[in-house]
């Protein structure tokens, strides 16, 4: 289970002012998170975010068992600099990190940022810095060719006996996103979309998995976000307020969104298409019109909420990823109203606090 640091931005509603974002803020959400039993904590990375390396130290320090989900983009970081960084963060924190593979939403964010290879490159650069990741924290005097990296026995400190490699985390829809989760994901993030729909790939990509003897290695989580109040009338109010008086947010995003090559994206502007914004009575498509990136939300009382959940877990998936505005008070309120029916559920991602 997951939580999301707004790095990005945070407000009480996209007509509104934002909340500054300030290290005290991120701290908030990050410690209410993970006093409502959230495992870990995605640090997001685009233009608009702050650095998320940065972040994940100071989270870090200000918490005691939350672990910070950062995002590994080809190119950023050469994978030995990287290797030293995940080595020296794992031995500070007690092995505190997993790891968010990303080949970029936009072209133009991609070319902004001084990367001017193809999208299929990246993720062949992408793949290529995993693998070798996982060779440097897991042997020593690696020796490494390949397309965008060579490397000849470098030293990775601290001693990698004492460092496992991170899991790795990946969401995408394209070919190449799936066949990289396939072959090297711990979990498959996927944006929110109706749950028979969620089912159906989680088939595909095990059988992907299953061509690289990993079908059962692989687990599923949703990347949601979460309206929750005491009575449904109250949660759809909080929806309505969330995006009142935002017209002007609406128009950045369309303009936004024409710049986007991603397919999960464009799955999501789809569902934002819906004539009532409902893909079941309590997943609302609505936000998707305001907000960049996995925008479909959770509405309703807490055993609503947690009831839909609970489809995307008859549907395959162990855990989730969620978000909600603001975020210190949504997690909150999740954590106190909601966290403890996924329990009684049996939730895979809970089952430990379970025993």
């Amino acid at each position: 289970m997951g939580w999301f640091l707004p790095t990005n931005g945070d407000t009480a509603t996209f007509g509104g002012p934002e909340i500054p974002r300030t290290l005290s803020n991120f701290l908030d959400v990050a410690q209410r998170a993970e006093r409502a039993g959230f495992e870990y904590i995605l640090i997001p990375v685009s233009p608009t975010c702050w650095d998320a390396w940065t972040t994940a130290s100071f989270v870090a320090a200000g918490t005691k068992t939350i672990k910070p989900l950062v995002a590994m983009k080809p190119g950023f970081i050469h994978p030995v600099a990287h290797a030293k960084m995940i080595a020296a963060f794992s031995q500070f924190t007690g092995g505190r990190l997993h790891l968010n593979l990303i080949a970029g939403l936009s072209e133009k964010d991609s070319v902004s940022e001084g990367q001017l290879a193809s999208k299929e490159a990246r993720y062949r650069q992408l793949e290529e810095e995993v693998l070798l990741v996982k060779k440097l924290l897991s042997e020593k005097a690696v020796k490494f060719s390949g397309e965008f990296y060579h490397v000849d026995e470098p030293i990775i400190l601290p001693d990698i006996e004492s460092i496992s490699c991170p899991e790795f985390f990946l969401g995408g829809g394209s070919e190449d996103a799936l066949e990289i989760s396939a072959k090297h994901s711990a979990v498959h993030l996927f944006w929110g979309d109706f749950p028979s729909r969620i089912e159906q790939q989680i088939s595909e990509i095990r059988q992907r998995a299953a061509h690289h003897n990993r079908r059962d290695d692989i687990e599923f989580a949703m990347r949601l976000q979460i309206i929750c109040r005491e009575t449904e009338a109250e949660a759809w109010k909080a929806a309505d307020r969330l995006i009142s008086n935002a017209e002007e947010q609406k128009i950045k995003k369309q303009i936004r969104d024409a710049k986007l090559n991603s397919v999960a994206n464009s799955r999501q502007q789809e569902l934002a298409a819906l004539n009532d914004n409902r893909l079941t009575p309590h997943l609302w498509s609505g936000l998707n019109n305001y907000r960049a990136g996995a925008g479909v939300a959770v509405v309703g009382n807490p055993r609503q909420v947690a009831n839909q959940l609970m489809e995307f877990v008859d549907a395959g998936c162990s855990g989730f990823c969620l978000s909600g505005y603001p975020h210190a008070n949504e997690a909150q309120i999740f954590g106190e109203h909601v966290m403890p029916l996924l329990r009684d559920y049996s939730v895979p991602a809970l089952a430990e606090e379970t025993l």
